[in-house]
């Protein structure tokens, strides 16, 4: 019997964004292709030397917690800009595609800040 692995909410939610990402390259025209961002990887670089720093403490949650939602902050920002861009360009079903990953960005953040307020922030000051 082969074993299947399960996969989290957030891979789902990723290979959604990239099938939305794909009809818009469809709708101008063009090929997707993958690049790295460097803005991504200095984000990345930064929740590494917090896990470096806060190794063990309880402010490690918080400080992987704000890389997190930085993360977050910045898809929101590069998915609203081409959903205007978008928009000014006449593209209705581009802009139907990125208003749809935009709201899961806002409402991603909305979770991280929720648990943030409610637990994460409140453990690590307790300590």
């Amino acid at each position: 019997m082969a074993c299947s692995a399960k996969r989290s909410p957030l891979e789902t939610e990723t290979e959604e964004h990239v099938a939305r990402l794909e009809k818009v390259f469809e709708e101008i025209g063009e090929t997707p292709r993958g690049k790295t961002c460097d803005a991504i990887m200095g984000i990345i670089e930064e929740g590494q030397e917090v896990m470096k720093e806060f190794r063990g403490a309880p402010a490690l949650d918080t400080g992987l917690l704000a890389a997190a939602q930085a993360v977050e902050h910045y898809e929101i920002a590069r998915y609203g800009t081409l959903k205007t861009w978008a928009a000014e360009l006449g593209l209705k079903q581009s802009v139907k595609l990125l208003e749809a990953t935009l709201a899961e960005e806002k409402k991603t953040d909305e979770a991280l800040t929720e648990l943030a307020e409610s637990e994460v922030n409140h453990h690590a000051q307790a300590a």
